[in-house]
């Protein structure tokens, strides 16, 4: 077994990182831009008159670094070469995603809003394996260019983590369907092309076949955003939306009727083990920069890193970091060779650990710089308050625990999703 990096990798990680001094860092510094890194973050990022949305320079300045990293060649690094990509495998990306979050926070890549400058575009993913002839020429492209997107509507205000019981509803009527219902953590509406909006229209409630999924324009008559959801981490964009009689196209089903939870489930595995290789890389600099901080910080007249009660917490973070790491590349790696649905147990025991590990690694960097720690001049606050939310809506944590218990003690298939 070869547990080096593949050389075109290594090599392409050296690029990545020039550009991103040549282009993004120099970006970031201007104008005041740094204002959303540093201590004011959370208020200049955030139109607290608009409800708390992202403000507009914020996105703006987001939309500016995506089209210099497309410009460059980097932005659609995963996506098939015939749409602009380098064909960047499962494992390309969760390398990548880590070596991204460990450099900390900027403009690079800004794990609140899953912004990078090598773009985790699962839904151009999702576009090109479910979507129709006609859906792919309207929306490949700006997919794959990051100037159009679809928001997610799963969630339900009843019904968070067992989609299988979802409310919402759509009927037939004539050459198409009227949709009833609500969503909440839709996010990215504000700004969204489209819905994707998950319904029955078929089955009974706790069926895993039944549940249709559709694009649906957030402009429809009967669409409404009802409100912003203010979170531990702000700005929000995570709408609660509501369908009254929303009718929609036959065009407008995504994927075949009935099985939306495979294209679910097919998105949760592509971006769980993307998303957990960023926590990783997150818990791997909060833990570098704390290890750093104790070499150089001496009171009572001896440096910090000379105390075990220092050294062991992070040992223990940075051991767990590299176990981690392991399980994450082989993870991919085996999703490359034998398919998305092939590692679903170790891709829940990769995401719920990596989520923690963060978690506790940036409790821990806090805890060594003492108060500076708990300010807002250092980063760690952040990361803890962004970090801590994928314990919850990248699948609770307890979900994925009960997913690898589902294979564990042979309740579910290794081969594709249960009941879809």
């Amino acid at each position: 077994m070869d547990f080096d990096l593949p050389p075109e990798l290594s090599d392409y990680l050296a690029e990545l990182d020039a550009f991103i001094d040549r282009e993004i860092v120099p970006l970031e510094r201007e104008n005041d831009n740094i204002r959303f890194f540093d201590h004011r973050r959370e208020d200049a990022r955030t139109d607290w008159d608009r409800g708390g949305l992202p403000s507009a320079d914020w996105e703006d300045l987001l939309a500016e670094t995506r089209r210099r990293a497309d410009a460059a060649g980097h932005y659609r690094y995963a996506f098939p070469a015939d749409f602009g990509g380098r064909g960047g495998t499962n494992l390309d990306m969760a390398v990548i995603r880590e070596h991204l979050a460990r450099r900390g926070l900027g403009l690079h890549c800004d794990l609140q809003n899953e912004h990078a400058v090598v773009a985790n575009n699962v839904g151009l993913l999702l576009m090109l394996e479910y979507g129709s002839p006609q859906q792919q020429a309207e929306w490949v492209e700006g997919l794959a260019a990051g100037t159009k997107f679809f928001a997610f509507g799963i969630t339900e205000p009843e019904h968070g983590s067992d989609a299988t019981h979802m409310d919402t509803r759509a009927v037939r009527d004539g050459d198409g369907w009227v949709i009833n219902g609500e969503k909440t953590w839709n996010t990215g509406i504000h700004t969204a092309d489209a819905d994707l909006i998950f319904a029955r229209t078929a089955g009974e409630a706790g069926d895993g076949r039944g549940i249709t999924a559709f694009l649906v324009p957030p402009d429809a008559r009967g669409f409404t955003v009802e409100e912003y959801l203010w979170t531990f981490n702000m700005p929000t964009d995570h709408g609660r939306v509501t369908l009254r009689d929303v009718r929609v196209g036959a065009d407008a089903v995504f994927g075949p009727e009935g099985r939306g939870l495979a294209v679910v489930q097919h998105f949760f595995n592509e971006n769980r083990i993307r998303q957990a290789a960023s926590s990783l890389g997150a818990a791997q600099y909060c833990i570098d920069r704390a290890v750093a901080y104790a070499k150089e910080r001496k009171p009572f007249g001896k440096a910090l890193a000379d105390n075990q009660a220092i050294q062991f917490p992070l040992v223990e973070l940075h051991t767990q970091c590299e176990m981690l790491r392991t399980l994450i590349h082989k993870t991919a790696w085996t999703m490359d060779r034998r398919g998305t649905f092939a590692a679903s147990e170790q891709v829940s025991m990769c995401n719920y650990w990596a989520n923690r590990l963060c978690c506790e690694a940036a409790d821990r960097a806090m805890q060594v710089y003492g108060g500076l720690g708990y300010s807002r001049h250092q980063p760690f606050e952040h990361i803890y308050r962004h970090h801590r939310r994928y314990r919850i809506t990248e699948g609770a944590e307890e979900i994925q625990m009960r997913r690898v218990a589902g294979y564990l003690f042979g309740f579910m298939s290794s081969h594709a999703p249960k009941g879809v």
